[in-house]
């Protein structure tokens, strides 16, 4: 009996697993047993750490896996996995046994279907409207002939020839290329940053800076052209400072870089015709117009040639213009001897009257005369001050006795606003401000009493108020 309750129960034989071991065995069976598989479902709750992983989940109506891309995975998405997207994911089921949890590591993230890309296209296409990055104020005019064109595209396609050829035959201009794959998932970061790096460049530096970006791609499907609809793309020609053409597909493809660019063209060969006039169109026209200044010119100088013309009729000639002065001068010249004669002869008689008067003693009885009373005036101009000194004089005693009057009326107005001075600190001193606030003082006989002693042995008080004095008699406890 006793080896019967010795026996283990049933199921004590089973192995006995630590937590770890369990969770390990889990794991090693789970990517055993799947191993790199693809998922399609719709994407719902997006997070990225600060780490830089990202974690999402992938779910359908009735289940949600959780999914994690590590941060050396998530730059070579193809598609950066967005809340609503249908999505096909690819990659290994794996465990973390911390939680008791499964997880799809994700290195692979495509769309769904072209409806579920379009869908998205039209999400993206909303968000950036709404920034204002397709308003048409904020797009920049072309220039009408630049010097460097810069184009983003592939090398080795047949959109670079197309391009080339095409301003070869209309315009020659320099072409800087920035070779950028034009599909897969490094289409929208070699582009984005093809465009970056032409507007980092200094103007006028060894390696100079394009007046005009061309982004150009041949046609293909909506896969093929996705990358020149992410958002990274966008942004970046939105951005640009200089001037963006788009060129991405046949002219029925629409992409969200030809929303935000400058100018859109049809096919990489348009946006070379947008970029550059015909030359010999230009010639043509400089020609043109060239001809046409000479013609006018020639115009001009005709008409006022024929104006000048008749201008002219209207002028006298320069030998009748001389006519009259020539016969007036010969009139004056045949009177003027007879008139020097008739002067001369009128000025000899007048010096003859003058000089009859000039007698040499009444001449020297003149010069006498004027110099005796010389002689008496500058006598006295020795002797007596003249009249302008004494005038001089009696200015300057106007003057300092003015002079004196104001400094005795300024000397007495200090005295007086002195005197006022004091008197008004003398009442504000005196006890008779005092006593305008309500206080009074007691005198006996002329004596001011400042106790009360001095109050009860008094014969009489004198109370002296403001307004007034009171006598009493005997004075009263």
């Amino acid at each position: 009996m006793s080896d019967l309750f010795d026996d283990p129960s049933p199921g004590q034989n089973t192995p006995e697993f630590t937590v770890s071991e369990l969770s390990g065995e889990v794991k090693r069976t789970l990517e055993g047993t799947f191993g790199r598989i693809r998922v399609r479902g719709e994407v719902g709750r997006v997070f990225k750490a600060r780490s830089g992983h990202l974690y999402y989940d992938v779910k359908d109506d009735r289940s949600v896996l959780a999914c994690t891309t590590w941060k050396g995975q998530v730059a070579n998405l193809a598609v950066v996995p967005e809340e609503g997207l249908e999505v096909i994911v690819t990659g290994r089921l794996t465990t973390f046994g911390a939680q008791s949890k499964y997880n799809m590591n994700v290195e692979e993230v495509s769309v769904a279907g072209q409806g579920a890309l379009m869908a998205l296209l039209e999400k993206r296409k909303k968000q950036l409207e709404s920034e204002g990055l397709f308003a048409a104020e904020r797009k920049q005019a072309l220039p009408y002939l630049p010097r460097f064109i810069g184009v983003v595209t592939s090398p080795s396609g047949a959109v670079i020839r197309d391009i080339l050829h095409r301003l070869r035959d209309r315009f020659p201009r320099k072409v800087l290329v920035w070779p950028v794959a034009v599909q897969g998932k490094n289409c929208a970061a070699e582009v984005a940053n093809a465009i970056n790096g032409f507007n980092a460049f200094t103007p006028g530096g060894r390696l100079p800076r394009p007046d005009l970006i061309i982004v150009a791609r041949g046609g293909g499907s909506v896969e093929d052209l996705w990358g020149f609809n992410e958002e990274i793309v966008a942004r970046a020609a939105a951005a640009s400072q200089i001037p963006l053409i788009s060129a991405v597909g046949h002219e029925t493809d629409t992409t969200l870089i030809d929303f935000v660019s400058d100018q859109r063209a049809p096919t990489p060969t348009a946006a070379a015709e947008l970029a550059v006039p015909v030359r010999l169109e230009l010639l043509a026209w400089t020609g043109e117009q060239g001809a046409r200044m000479t013609h006018a010119v020639g115009q001009s100088v005709q008409q006022r040639k024929q104006r000048l013309k008749d201008i002219s009729r209207a002028l006298p000639r320069p030998e009748r213009l001389l006519d009259d002065p020539r016969q007036k001068i010969d009139i004056l010249s045949d009177k003027l001897p007879n008139a020097l004669i008739r002067g001369v002869q009128n000025r000899r008689v007048l010096l003859s009257q003058k000089s009859a008067g000039l007698r040499p003693q009444a001449l020297q009885q003149l010069v006498a005369n004027r110099r005796d009373r010389l002689t008496n005036l500058s006598l006295r101009l020795s002797l007596r001050p003249t009249s302008q000194k004494l005038s001089q004089q009696k200015e300057r005693l106007e003057h300092l006795s003015k002079q004196l009057d104001m400094a005795q009326s300024l000397r007495i107005e200090k005295k007086r606003q002195h005197l006022d001075s004091t008197g008004r600190q003398l009442e504000i001193l005196s006890y008779r401000a005092t006593l305008e606030r309500g206080y009074a003082v007691v005198r006996s006989k002329g004596q001011v009493l400042t106790s009360k002693a001095e109050a009860a042995s008094a014969a009489t008080l004198e109370i002296e108020f403001a307004d007034g004095s009171v006598k009493l008699g005997a004075a009263a406890e």
